[in-house]
C-alpha cells in the first residue's frame, strides 16, 4: 500500500487510472471492536457512481465502494517469469487459434469470427484482438447476426491476468448481460524437460485420429466437422498406448506443432488405468516428436478445478500464463405479451 511520509495509508489513484493494475485496501467492517481490512490486487476497469470495479488475475470481478478506500496506488506490470519459456498473450493467442482451426471465419476490424458448426468454444467464438473498427455495441449486434446466421451462439473469448490482457472488456460485457460460461488457464513450460519424463517406448504416433483413438477421445459421437478441426492446425500429431484387445486405447493425446510451440490437448486416460505413468509416456512421446520439427516450448490449457492435472503438469514444469473465458451472448428479452382486448361494453352490440 502507499504510505505517505508521516506514516499515513493514502489513496493514490483516481478515475484517471481506469485501465492500469492497482492494488488498493478497504474498510471490510467499521465496527468499534476493530477494523478489518480487504486488500485487491488487479486492473481498475471502472470507477464509475462512486463504486470502483476491479478485475482479477482470475477474471472475478470485484465492486469496492469509493467511500470505504483507506489505500490505493498503480502498481507496474508483473515482472518477467522466470520460470518457462518468455511468451506474450497476443503470440499465446494466435498459436492457440492455430491447434483448433475453425471451418470458417471473417474478420470484423482485427477481431476474428470463428465458427466450426459448434465443435469446440475456441472454434466457435470471436478473438477480440485488436480494434473491432465499431463502436462496441455495433461490433457485438454484428458478432450476434454473424453466428446467429449460422444457427451458432454467439461467444467471445477474452483473457485476463498478464500483460495486454483484456480486463476492460471483460468488464464492458459483463455490463452488457453477457455470461462468463467458462474459465480455464494457460499454462506454458519448456519442452525438453516433458521428452525427458520418460523413457520411448509403447506409445504410437499417428498423423490422424483413427477409430481407436476416437474410442477413447470424451467427446461421443465424432462429426465431420470435429474431425476437420481436429486434424487442422500447422503439423498434428496422435498418441495412442493400446488397450487390451478389442478394447478403447489405454490413453490417448493430441500434440500441434507451430514454430517454437508445442501445445498438448485431449490426454485422456483409461480410468482403470490411472496412476500408472501413461499420460506422462503420451505427453513424452509427443514432446519428443515436436523436439524433432524444433519446437522448444509448451502449452497446454487446464479448468481451475481439475487438482489432479494441476499436479501433474506442475511437476513437469509448467506454470500459469493467464486464465481465459468465453463469454455467451446475453438470452434475447422475452417479447411483452399482447394486452387482452377489453370485454364489449353491455348493449354495444358486439358478439
Amino acid at each position: 500500500m502507499e504510505i505517505s511520509a508521516v506514516g499515513r495509508l493514502e489513496v493514490r489513484i483516481t478515475a484517471a487510472d481506469v485501465g492500469k493494475r492497482v492494488s488498493v485496501r478497504c474498510l471490510n467492517d467499521t465496527g468499534a471492536a476493530g477494523e478489518k481490512f480487504t486488500d485487491t490486487v488487479g486492473v481498475l476497469t471502472s470507477w464509475d457512481d462512486g463504486v470502483l470495479l476491479i478485475t482479477r488475475k482470475n477474471g472475478e470481478a470485484v465492486r469496492i465502494p469509493e467511500s470505504s478506500l483507506v489505500a490505493g496506488k498503480v502498481v507496474p506490470a508483473a515482472p518477467a517469469r522466470r520460470r518457462g519459456p518468455a511468451a506474450s498473450y497476443e503470440e499465446l493467442a494466435h498459436v492457440t487459434t492455430r491447434a483448433w482451426r475453425p471451418l470458417e471465419s471473417e474478420r470484423l476490424g482485427e477481431w476474428e469470427l470463428r465458427a466450426a458448426a459448434g465443435f469446440t468454444r475456441r472454434a466457435n467464438s470471436v478473438l477480440p484482438l485488436g480494434d473491432p473498427g465499431l463502436p462496441l455495441d455495433e461490433a457485438l449486434a454484428a458478432v450476434r447476426r454473424w453466428y446467429g446466421e449460422r444457427g451458432l451462439p454467439a461467444y467471445v473469448q477474452t483473457a485476463t491476468g498478464a500483460e495486454g490482457t483484456q480486463e476492460l472488456l471483460c468488464a464492458e460485457l459483463e455490463r452488457r448481460g453477457w455470461v462468463r460460461e467458462v474459465s480455464a488457464e494457460l499454462w506454458i513450460g519448456g519442452l525438453a524437460p516433458v521428452a525427458d519424463l520418460v523413457e520411448p517406448g509403447g506409445v504410437e504416433l499417428s498423423r490422424r485420429a483413427d477409430e481407436a483413438w476416437l474410442g477413447r477421445y470424451r467427446r461421443k459421437g465424432v462429426s465431420e466437422a470435429a474431425l476437420t478441426v481436429l486434424h487442422g492446425g500447422p503439423s498434428v500429431w496422435f498418441a495412442t498406448v493400446p488397450g487390451a484387445e478389442g478394447e478403447p486405447p489405454a490413453a490417448i493425446g493430441r500434440c500441434v506443432v507451430d514454430g517454437r510451440w508445442a501445445g498438448f490437448a485431449a490426454v485422456e486416460v483409461d480410468p482403470a488405468r490411472r496412476r500408472q505413468g501413461l499420460a506422462r509416456a503420451v505427453m513424452a512421446a509427443l514432446a519428443g516428436r515436436a523436439l524433432e520439427e524444433g519446437a522448444s516450448a509448451a502449452w497446454l490449457q487446464v479448468e481451475t478445478d481439475n487438482a489432479a492435472a494441476r499436479e501433474l503438469y506442475a511437476g513437469m514444469g509448467f506454470a500459469a500464463h493467464h486464465t481465459y473465458h468465453h463469454y455467451r451472448e446475453p438470452e434475447p428479452e422475452p417479447e411483452p405479451e399482447p394486452e387482452p382486448e377489453p370485454e364489449p361494453e353491455p348493449g354495444s352490440g358486439r358478439a
